[in-house]
């Protein structure tokens, strides 16, 4: 099946400064989703904790992404990261104008 969109276009749903998931192609074996970051944030102590490895890629803005054991990676549009599972992280900082789009792809990728 051919599907087509723009990783540019505005969300489907307004969050009122919350991340949008957008998924974008699920099989049982990968996830591919956009997510929009208006500003939020994970509260301190609050830790993503995925079961997948993780590759994503910020198209747009700038955020901070912290990991369990204190290291804080910065990233500017177009840089990417690759997450293996169970690596506990965070999102401490994030642009609001632009907005930030990331490009997310989950799977056993290792």
């Amino acid at each position: 099946m051919i599907f087509k969109g723009s990783i540019y276009s505005e969300p489907k749903t307004n969050s009122d400064g919350q991340e949008v998931f957008e998924v974008l192609k699920k099989t049982d074996k990968i996830l591919i989703e956009r997510i929009i970051t208006k500003g939020a944030l994970k509260e301190p102590g609050e830790w993503y904790d995925q079961d997948k490895d993780e590759w994503v890629m910020l198209v747009r803005g700038e955020a901070k992404i912290e990991f369990r054991d204190g290291i804080i990676s910065s990233l500017h549009s177009g840089d990417y990261i690759f997450i293996p599972a169970h690596l506990k992280h965070r999102v401490v900082a994030t642009s609001e104008l632009p907005d930030c789009i990331w490009l997310a792809i989950h799977g056993d990728l290792s």
